[in-house]
């Protein structure tokens, strides 16, 4: 019986991305060898990092006074880039979730940082909504999709400073206007690669106005400089993403794959507003991510909880289980997650609805 792989991260890839890593991990580019074990410096995997770079700007329409690269560390390791390449006095940050938090603490080692807004008090069930960002701000720092409590940030914000945005989770999963954003960044393990690498798509505009020393591997202008092959990229993941750019493009673009995230988030959330036992977590539906779904049992069937869990289970819908922070389930919807499974899913929860009548 099919698998359904509703997991958060590491995620669902397109079957596309795994055979095509699978036959580069036997043999890479007829050579010979394993992906494993070429060398980063060979003609054939610097073409392989050339034509991710220069797919990723396609696909997402980025401006030509932009660069996209490709470094190890994951997004947390951006919680302190982003603050070392741009912070000079102070920066502002909106507070909607666990990640947003720890961006927060880390730019607090390099200067004044304000939290604009926070949708903390109520378990970041919403996205904060008119505040006031200072405009002395060196950057505004947003995190577009919240993956433990499933509320979206799904508009590019026009703001005065400079804006920067974690998106992780929700790349690739609905066209953006790139020429708003200074930087944008997030880790592979979502809708694009197997865990290991990180992009990070900068406006050149905005490096080299701080006042600091910057360690040589924590400055963009160094990965910049080398085309990303300053030290050892995470190659395997790399390759992956390339194929995961590939099958984008095949399915017709971004904007293709949103119309159909746009669609599966739907129905979806029509069965959890629909379905006697569930509710949604996201206080405004306006905020509901279309990329982590995430409800619990409502409050007269709270007993339920496992029991559903351990049937959705059994059903092979494998994990729906909530964040450990919060309980209750997700269900990741991510681009390579066919349709088939948000319906499968749904009819899980009407079986057991049926069983609780």
């Amino acid at each position: 019986m099919k698998k359904h792989n509703f997991y958060a991260g590491p995620s669902i890839l397109p079957n596309f991305t795994i055979e095509e890593t699978i036959k580069a991990l036997k043999n890479f580019a007829n050579t010979g060898l394993s992906l494993a074990e070429i060398s980063h410096r060979s003609k054939e995997f610097d073409a392989v990092m050339k034509e991710t770079n220069s797919l990723f700007k396609e696909l997402l329409n980025i401006p030509e006074d932009y660069e996209v690269i490709f470094v190890g560390g994951g997004a947390s390791t951006q919680f302190c880039m982003i603050p070392f390449n741009l912070m000079n006095k102070k920066a502002s940050y909106l507070n909607t979730g666990a990640w947003a938090n720890k961006a927060q603490k880390e730019a607090k080692l390099f200067g004044e940082m304000v939290e604009v807004a926070s949708s903390k008090d109520e378990t970041y069930c919403y996205i904060p909504k008119n505040y006031e960002i200072p405009e002395d701000s060196d950057y505004f720092h947003i995190t577009t999709n919240n993956t433990i409590y499933g509320t979206e940030i799904k508009e590019d914000y026009d703001v005065k400073v400079p804006l920067v945005a974690d998106m992780s989770s929700d790349i690739f999963s609905r066209p953006i206007d790139v020429s708003k954003y200074a930087v944008i960044y997030g880790g592979a393990q979502k809708n694009l690669a197997p865990a290991g690498v990180t992009f990070v798509i900068v406006n050149k505009k905005v490096l080299g106005k701080v006042d600091r020393e910057i360690p040589t591997m924590l400055d963009y202008r160094t990965h910049i400089s080398k085309g990303s092959m300053f030290n050892t990229p995470p190659v395997i993941p790399v390759f992956a993403a390339l194929q995961t750019l590939k099958w984008i493009k095949n399915m017709g673009g971004v904007e293709v794959l949103h119309r159909k995230n746009l669609e599966k988030a739907q129905i979806l959330y029509d069965e959890i507003d629909r379905n006697k036992l569930f509710k949604g977590t996201v206080k405004n539906k306006e905020d509901r991510s279309i990329m982590n779904i995430c409800f619990v049992m409502n409050d007269e069937y709270k007993e339920f909880e496992k029991e559903f869990l351990n049937f959705a289970t059994e059903k092979n819908m494998l994990g729906i289980k909530g964040h450990r922070s919060v309980g209750g389930f997700r269900a990741s919807t991510y681009n390579a997650l066919p349709k088939e499974s948000i319906e499968a899913l749904i009819e899980v929860m009407q079986d057991f609805e049926k069983m609780k009548k």
